[in-house]
């Protein structure tokens, strides 16, 4: 890739001309058109490389919107495109899986093991009296008995409930019984970190209050002493090994409209949401922006270094992969452990071709400096990509330069639990400018909105919207439809809010600034969290930041940050006056912090978000609220 700021604005980053000439989409523009042209063409031509049991009769469905249903009529199941239609042919023996745990031990599953291995946990589970529409809870480790397990259920047309496998006690149980599970799945425990994460434990605790789960299935990981409840418990791999299991098992014929999965996502404020996902359009959209927007090649090997336990994992670790017959590679402890290069020694070790992650591990990995991944050879790398939040421009400069060696192009993808796909992301022959999502996918469009839903001049910041519907997008949440309308649709009416604030720019690219209530006003101005912290990254000194508004008696609001340093530098008054004034000349001195606090860590969720809302509590000795979602 080349830096030039010819014929776009600002600082852009152009592919090199073997990228473009080789991608899926090496004309982006042309695509877009004829998407945009004909939205239900474009997802009907994307459907038909799938295989239907019986075809659509509407591509797409708007007559009750909001609830908006894509290939109405069709017959289909999501596993017989993962995992069925590859049996007869030369996918059967491709390695579907590649997994290697925290202690280094490696497994390996061809096509054709994998659908075996699903085929006989769904004859265990329908032993156990699971069938279609059935709930049933997941809450494991990142072990490849979490993908057969919910490879298993939708086989069976069963409903999967995924929860990350290090949710307190309070969200595990909370989740069981909304999602009203009989059947439960866990491992004796999880390896993190070198310690145990103690997974049956915390299930133990968790059905105590939730009587209704008659079955718990335990994958044996760790080989902790657990204690097994008669009657109820039922470890994996007797279940797996009995005579009677077989090898076979028929794959449920679903409608297209037919729930999944549901996944909980919480924001800041009330009960967590339970998404609904279906079989059919959420199958589309992944299969389709995965195929493009990572230009996927036969020979590649894709790394989405998430958890399957969030949507990142539903989407692009569990389901996408499969569907385009792709070689996919899990890795099950944390970036740093036991060295700051264990991820780039298996980048090295399986020779990953594309890698997939989050800023908040990029940032986190660039404190320990270039030395460690220099050890490395990365050179099987040939894509990038980032998602969860924006990424600052200093970090993704770094991906680029140190990870990349400036030849891989980085898809910082934004979207949603709720969007189930890439919503605004580029492709590899489109040019990047760090820190941008770049365009809206082919097919979508969005908008920047003012609080009374008037569209902004370019550059301004507001709330993203968007406007077309999409294959992947929810259906609903769980059990209260009212919620899905008032929360998506209510505020401007035909228009999906995101909780979003963003900003185009004058070549039409996107910005995420961040939630909407991570924007501060300080005196009438609205600055970015993301902007700041970007500002603070940027200093040689700072690995992490984090910036909140607090009561400011003259300005209203005024800025207060958090910063991790690097290694080699130290806390001191003067660095820190030091960061205020590097902000305010970045930003301006409208920008400049009241505070930069200096701290070995911040409150993040699992799945590295930043929680705001926690330092802003404890700054103000406020109640901090529901904490079940922290990492620590």
């Amino acid at each position: 890739m080349t830096n030039t700021n010819s014929a776009l604005h600002g600082e852009v980053f152009y592919p090199a001309a073997e990228v473009a000439q080789g991608a899926r989409v090496p004309d982006w523009e042309a695509l877009a058109q004829r998407a945009a042209a004909d939205l239900e063409g474009f997802w009907a031509a994307e459907a038909r490389e799938l295989e239907w049991y019986a075809p659509w009769e509407q591509v797409l469905d708007e007559s009750q919107k909001p609830f908006f249903k894509w290939f109405t009529g069709a017959k289909v199941n999501i596993v017989h495109n993962c995992l069925d239609r590859y049996q007869a042919g030369a996918t059967r023996n491709k390695t579907a899986l590649l997994w290697e745990g925290e202690k280094g031990d490696v497994r390996e599953f061809s096509y054709a093991t994998l659908h075996r291995e699903v085929c006989r946990f769904a004859n265990v589970l329908k032993g156990l009296g699971v069938a279609k529409g059935d709930r049933v809870t997941i809450y494991m480790g990142r072990v490849p008995e979490i993908i057969v397990a919910m490879l298993a259920c939708a086989k069976l047309g069963a409903i999967h409930s995924v929860v990350y496998g290090g949710f307190s006690v309070d969200s595990l149980a909370g989740r069981i019984a909304d999602s009203e599970s009989r059947v439960a799945i866990t491992c004796d425990g999880a390896c993190l970190n070198g310690k145990i994460v103690e997974l049956k434990k915390i299930m133990d605790e968790a059905l105590t209050r939730c009587p209704l789960v008659e079955k718990l299935i335990v994958v044996k990981r760790t080989g902790a002493d657990v204690p097994v409840v008669a009657g109820r418990d039922v470890w994996y791999h007797e279940a797996m090994s009995a005579p009677a299991i077989s090898d076979e098992c028929a794959t449920e014929v679903m409608d297209a409209e037919d729930p999944l999965f549901i996944l909980y996502t919480s924001g800041t404020t009330g009960k967590p949401k339970a998404i609904v996902h279906t079989h059919g359009g959420y199958m589309v959209g992944i299969y389709t922006t995965l195929k493009y927007v990572f230009d996927l090649q036969p020979e590649d090997r894709f790394w989405c270094a998430a958890d399957p336990g969030w949507i990142t994992g539903h989407s692009y670790i569990v389901y996408s992969p499969l569907l385009n017959g792709t070689t996919n590679f899990m890795y099950e402890g944390a970036p740093a452990y036991p060295q700051p290069d264990r991820w780039w020694s298996l980048i090295e070790k399986y020779r990953l071709s594309i890698y997939y992650t989050a800023p908040t591990a990029i940032r986190g990995l660039m404190r320990f400096g270039e030395d460690w991944p220099a050890k490395h050879d990365l050179s099987s790398l040939r894509l990038l990509g980032t998602v969860g939040e924006p990424i600052n421009p200093e970090a993704w400069k770094w991906y680029h330069r140190v990870i990349g060696h400036e030849r891989c192009p980085i898809m910082d993808t934004w979207w949603q639990t709720e969007t189930g796909m890439f919503m605004i992301t580029p492709t590899p022959a489109l040019p990047l400018k760090p820190g941008s999502g770049t365009r809206p996918f082919f097919g979508q469009q969005a908008e920047i909105v003012d609080d009374e839903g008037k569209v902004v001049p370019d550059g301004d910041e507001g709330n993203l919207v968007l406007l077309r519907p999409w294959p992947a997008m929810l259906r609903t949440v769980y059990k209260d439809p009212e919620r899905y309308v008032r929360q998506y649709w209510g505020r401007f009416p035909g228009k999906y809010l995101t909780g979003d604030s963003a900003k185009r720019d004058v070549d039409g690219y996107y910005w995420i600034i961040g939630r909407v209530d991570d924007v501060i006003k300080v005196s009438g101005y609205r600055l970015g969290t993301a902007e700041i912290e970007s500002a603070l990254v940027s200093h040689p000194a700072v690995a992490e930041a984090a910036a909140i508004g607090l009561p400011h008696e003259i300005k209203g609001i005024g800025i207060h940050a958090f910063v991790i340093l690097r290694q080699g530098f130290t806390a001191s008054p003067g660095l820190s006056a030091e960061l205020i004034e590097h902000v305010g000349a970045h930003m301006g001195k409208i920008a400049r912090p009241e505070t930069v606090t200096i701290v070995d860590k911040l409150p993040k969720t699992r799945s590295g978000k930043i929680m705001r809302r926690v330092l802003k509590a404890r700054a103000q000795g406020l109640p901090e609220g529901d904490l079940s979602t922290l990492e620590d």
